[in-house]
């Protein structure tokens, strides 16, 4: 009787979903026939949002994925690496740095190298970062009952959110952030393509594509996916489960460190609690795509960019935030293993 009542539930739930989604098509074609350039700048920057959305999510799956916990701080360690480019540029120039070591170098090269040196120190710093969180707090409770490391998790957050607001530290003020590089525009019959669009996605592709392979083809790799898998038995074949689950923070605080300049360079305006909705929409997006799993992750923060930016062009800006936690709503609700996530086998 039960299990009949899920399947009702989960019948109802298919169908309103498929009703709203056919709404959405609807609102969606009407506004491409009535407007074709608007709507393709809209879907141009649900891109770019996307983009910055996966990076972010990768770090969430991957955690998730090895010691199921949800790291609630990893929006604010994506905001500490925003901070710390801000400052390497603002103060020590160090997006002009490679111009002085190599002489002869054009303007556009010199930026280039300066913007991947500023990436790569902000990568560092948020491995860092994400490394000591977890040595200090959520090592001690890796055999501690979930809700407690969840717990942490949300403290730490809040730690490094008021931390960072101190006057002597990042100021809870708002900062404008210099970016690294001028800003082109493209004009393609009238939807507007810049440099930055376009410097968000391949970036992303390429630490996609390493990521893979990292995950793939190296050792370590294949003790993440072992650790994974089966914890217990992958530390009796030898593998340093401690020292994986510690890399897999400090890769994913990595990514987040890189999509922190990007999103930085993208919306060029710094708060301390900036890391707070970014990194609750990559977690949405990391289960929309089947937490744990890394192509699911990408994909499912291409579709939360893309929802949040048309629902703010077409219905109202007040409610991106809102269709983005229900689409989490409705995904828990219909497929809690998201569109690429296993369901869990049915013991008899």
């Amino acid at each position: 009787m039960q299990r009949v009542a899920t399947w009702r539930r989960k019948g109802l739930g298919r169908l309103f979903l498929w009703g709203l989604a056919a709404l959405a098509a609807y609102v969606l074609i009407r506004n491409l026939v009535t407007n074709p350039t608007l709507f393709f700048q809209q879907v141009i920057n649900g891109l770019q949002l996307g983009f910055v959305y996966a990076l972010i999510s990768l770090g969430y799956t991957m955690v998730y994925g090895i010691v199921r916990l949800i790291n609630f701080a990893h929006g604010d360690i994506f905001m500490v690496g925003a901070f710390v480019s801000f400052y390497a540029i603002s103060r020590f120039q160090l997006n002009q740095v490679p111009a002085q070591i190599v002489g002869g170098l054009s303007s556009n090269i010199s930026a280039f190298l300066g913007t991947i040196l500023v990436i790569i120190l902000s990568m560092l710093t948020c491995s860092a970062l994400a490394t000591t969180v977890e040595r200090v707090a959520y090592k001690p409770l890796r055999n501690a009952p979930r809700i407690a490391a969840l717990i942490t998790a949300i403290g730490v957050s809040f730690f490094l959110e008021y931390f960072a607001a101190l006057e002597f530290v990042f100021t809870s003020d708002y900062i404008n952030y210099q970016r690294p590089f001028p800003v082109q525009v493209w004009d393609i019959r009238g939807v507007k393509i810049s440099n930055i669009m376009l410097i968000i996605v391949v970036t992303a592709i390429i630490f996609l594509v390493i990521l893979q392979q990292i995950v793939r083809r190296t050792k370590i790799g294949k003790a993440m996916r072992a650790t994974s898998y089966d914890t217990p038995t992958a530390r009796l074949m030898g593998i340093n489960v401690d020292g994986v689950i510690t890399f897999t923070f400090a890769l994913g605080a990595a990514l987040a460190g890189a999509g922190s300049v990007l999103y930085a360079i993208a919306y060029p305006q710094l708060i301390v609690f900036m890391g707070i909705l970014p990194g609750l929409k990559a977690f949405v997006a990391a289960v929309l795509g089947g937490i744990g799993s890394i192509p699911g992750a990408f994909i499912g923060s291409l579709i939360m960019g893309q929802a949040e930016v048309l629902s703010a062009g077409y219905l109202s800006t007040t409610l991106r935030d809102a269709i983005a936690f229900t689409i989490l709503i409705l995904v828990l609700l219909v497929r809690p293993q998201g569109l690429f996530g296993e369901p869990e086998g049915e013991k008899v």
